[in-house]
Parts: C-alpha cells; sequence; structure tokens
C-alpha cells in the first residue's frame, strides 16, 4: 500500500490460496504480538467501539425500548470488521518494521474515502439496518403488531412460547446474515486497504477464498462469534482486547490466504 501522499495504482487481483487450520492458531498468535506491540492503537479503536456500545444500549433504556438490546447484540458485531480497518494498517506496519503514530494510521484511515472502502462500509451499514428492520418483523410475526408498542423493560416476554420460538428462529437467521457478511468481508476489507481494487471484485475475492478454504474460513468465523459474544458479556468490556486482537489476527488471515497479499 502506498505512502498517505499518494493513491496507489490498480492492482491485480492475488491468487487465492489453501489455508490451513493452523493457519488461525498463527494469525492468533500474530493478532496478540501486535496487541502487545502497539496496545494504544488497539484500545483507540476499541474504546471507539465499546463507548458506541454503550451509547446504544443507554438510548434503549432511556427511551424504554430494551427489548431492543437482544437484536442489536447479534447486530452490533456485524459493524467490528470495518471499525477494525485502523487495526490492519496497525498490523501492516508492524510487519515491515515502519514507524507509526496515531495521526498516520488515522489519516490513511481517512483517506480511504477517496478509495473503495466507503462503498463498502455502505454495504455492511445497509446490512445492519436490514438486519435491525428484519428483528423488528420478527418481533411482530410472533409477539404481535399491538405487542411492539407495549414491551415493558422486562425480559419476561422471552419466556413466552411464542418469545422462546422467536429466540430460537432469530438465532438461526441472525447466523445467517452474520455468515453471508463474514463470507463477503473477511477478506475484502484488508484487501481494499492493501490494494488498489474495486469492492465487488474484492467481495468476490473473499466468497472465492472462503469457498476454496470453506473448513478453515468456517473455523475462523466461528472463533471470531466466541470471542467477540463472550467478550460483549461484562458489559462489553473484553471488547477492549477481543477487538483489536482479532483485528489484527484479521489482516494475518488475509495475508495467508492470498499469495501476493
Amino acid at each position: 500500500m502506498s505512502d498517505a501522499g499518494t493513491l496507489p495504482t490498480a492492482s491485480k487481483v492475488p491468487v487465492i490460496q489453501t489455508m490451513q487450520l493452523s493457519d488461525l492458531a498463527f494469525a492468533l498468535a500474530a493478532g496478540w504480538r501486535d496487541f502487545r506491540r502497539a496496545p494504544f492503537m488497539g484500545l483507540f479503536f476499541s474504546v471507539a467501539y465499546v463507548l458506541g456500545g454503550w451509547a446504544i444500549y443507554y438510548c434503549l433504556f432511556v427511551t424504554e425500548q430494551i427489548w431492543w438490546a437482544l437484536p442489536m447484540t447479534v447486530g452490533f458485531p456485524l459493524l467490528a470488521p470495518f471499525l477494525a480497518v485502523g487495526l490492519y494498517e496497525v498490523s501492516h506496519r508492524l510487519e515491515q518494521d515502519r514507524e507509526y503514530s496515531l495521526g498516520d494510521i488515522l489519516s490513511v484511515v481517512w483517506r480511504q474515502r477517496l478509495r473503495q472502502l466507503p462503498l463498502m462500509s455502505w454495504v455492511i451499514i445497509v446490512y445492519f439496518l436490514f438486519w435491525s428492520f428484519f428483528a423488528h418483523m420478527l418481533f411482530a410475526l410472533f409477539m404481535g403488531p399491538s405487542a411492539l408498542m407495549n414491551v415493558s423493560t422486562s425480559y419476561a416476554y422471552l419466556f413466552q412460547p411464542e418469545g422462546l420460538m422467536m429466540l430460537v428462529v432469530g438465532t438461526v437467521f441472525g447466523a445467517g446474515f452474520a455468515l453471508v457478511l463474514f463470507c463477503l468481508t473477511v477478506i475484502s476489507l484488508p484487501l481494499l486497504l492493501d490494494k488498489e481494487l474495486d469492492f465487488v471484485t474484492a467481495m468476490l475475492t473473499s466468497l472465492g477464498t472462503v469457498r476454496r478454504n470453506i473448513r478453515v474460513m468456517l473455523a475462523w468465523g466461528l472463533v471470531i462469534a466466541v470471542l467477540t459474544f463472550a467478550a460483549m458479556l461484562p458489559a462489553l468490556l473484553g471488547l477492549f482486547v477481543v477487538l483489536p486482537v482479532l483485528g489484527h489476527a484479521s489482516w494475518h488471515i488475509y495475508r495467508r490466504a492470498l499469495s501476493d497479499a
């Protein structure tokens, strides 16, 4: 990737490689190493994410719409891949032993507005909004339209038969939503940061990587899901560490997945 002063020229599409499960262990170890080498960078981006999550839940509590906490808990992590772009750049510089500062990293992230990443961000945001709409529709389907206007701040409604069925169906569909977005972004976001490609080519490359390495990539998606939701349980506090480690590790997954990345 070019320095902050110039935009890169058009790049050829990298060749997809065959991956092994051992690549996941390597990526996680490398992600932890990068976080330890640049803890302030990781905490800067994770603080922004966690504060955003706290703000969402606070608004839901104040407006007595706390039932939205469940779909938001499923949907909120969908925004994490785009917010990890700054962490990709940190890992990129660390592996090249290049100097970095918060200003340098933010400058690179800011310059992405001139490239393809904003288009990918819109894909992610629209996807998140569609999931929110779907969760709203699912609630109305199982609990009845009038229930939308009469939900208390209690979770008691979830223990009704309709509530339990809604949880089962919502979990299945939520997992499907997350899986599709994972396949579209797991390689495309670091690829767009590193190369000058259009976002459609980047998404197709990401899909091709998942298809070729289905076992490894599904395992990686499971690792991300388990660690993320476990980190969210104690008031999102675990994300201060898990988010930067996974962000850095995702860069190393990208490096392992493509030959000339």
